[in-house]
């Protein structure tokens, strides 16, 4: 019996150290993730943008040169751009993952397929639909005007006439004193 004992004990000890070094190394990936961007730039260099391993914006540089675009069209850039450097998390994840984890494992396996979940691959250039020129609308009836433009000086009011006072201002018809 007591080499059933000591057996047990050993295979415990061995699932503890197991569990211990597969902790150090998910751990060892996360810190690497931690530290991880992916910057991404425009073809005509005028917005770069810059994502965290959780995908989240942390840089936007919009240069001059964007100026005589119109906005729609600098929007959609860096929402594109955003899109691109997000689908490339899942293949960053799996680097650190295959460099200390090791990809083999059903968690390792788990972990990629959320990544790939959550962000997919950008859809091509090809298939965003330009965007629409900017539209006004307006809004009431169409033979409305719009208001005529305010002057510099705003026009005087005109005095009020003031009246004289009569006798019977001082009565009221309120059927006695105030003080009552």
């Amino acid at each position: 019996m007591p080499d059933n004992v000591d057996a047990s004990e050993q295979m415990v000890d061995n699932w503890t150290k197991q569990i211990q070094e597969t902790a150090a190394r998910y751990q060892a990936m996360a810190a690497r993730m931690q530290g991880q961007t992916v910057t991404e730039r425009s073809k005509d260099n005028t917005i770069e943008v810059t994502i965290d391993s959780k995908g989240l914006l942390t840089n936007l540089v919009i240069s001059e040169a964007a100026s005589g675009k119109r906005m729609a069209e600098v929007s959609s850039q860096v929402m594109r751009l955003v899109q691109l450097a997000q689908s490339r998390i899942p293949e960053l994840l799996q680097q650190a993952m295959a460099e200390t984890v090791g990809t083999g494992d059903e968690t390792a396996s788990r972990v990629i397929a959320e990544a790939q979940s959550t962000f997919p691959e950008a859809p091509p250039e090809e298939d965003i639909a330009p965007p629409e020129p900017e539209r006004h609308h307006r809004f009431g009836p169409e033979e409305e005007e719009p208001p005529p433009p305010a002057s510099a000086t705003p026009p005087q009011p005109k005095p009020i006439p003031r009246r004289r006072r009569t006798q019977d201002d001082d009565e009221d018809d309120f059927g006695g004193s105030i003080l009552s």
